[in-house]
């Protein structure tokens, strides 16, 4: 529980965007782990396998919301700070809230794919595990994404990447 909570809590925060509904999914996910530990089979790794009934158990979430989540602004808080002077902090904090935007404009599945490679730092194989689709759907899906990202800097802030 100590393990995978503070992991676990950041990856549905990042797809769900509701904190309410984050700890619903979280508690029901650490549920399932301790009521079934049987169901682990070892054919992935204990996180991929954590991550996999998380992720489904957001999506049947999402899917059942009725109106759209409001921007959650822990991303500004998870990027790393500097230490430079009042207008480098403010341009750094208008970039983090256009990044903000531009991942919260991602669709879940796309979102997802981010966080697990990024935050989670996991293999392409294992996320494509954890989501339920072949590797290349999540290569795709990051290349989208990426793509996406690097657009809306370029066009929000001028950065060409």
């Amino acid at each position: 529980y100590r393990l995978y909570h503070p992991r676990l809590a950041r990856f549905l925060s990042t797809l769900m965007r509701r904190p309410a509904l984050v700890e619903e999914v979280l508690n029901d996910t650490l549920y399932a782990v301790w009521s079934r530990p049987a169901a682990f089979q070892g054919r992935s790794k204990l996180s991929t396998w954590t991550f996999g009934i998380a992720y489904r158990k957001a999506m049947k979430a999402i899917s059942r919301q009725d109106d759209a989540a409001p921007l959650d602004d822990a991303w500004a808080e998870l990027l790393p700070s500097d230490e430079a002077g009042p207008d480098r902090i403010l341009e750094n904090g208008q970039t983090r809230a256009i990044l903000a935007r531009a991942i919260d404009e991602l669709s879940p599945d796309h979102r997802a794919v981010v966080d697990l490679c990024y935050f989670q730092e996991m293999a392409y194989r294992d996320i494509a595990e954890v989501v339920g689709c072949p590797v290349d759907t999540v290569k795709t899906r990051m290349f989208h994404a990426r793509r996406h990202l690097k657009n809306r800097l370029a066009d929000d802030v001028g950065v060409r990447l």
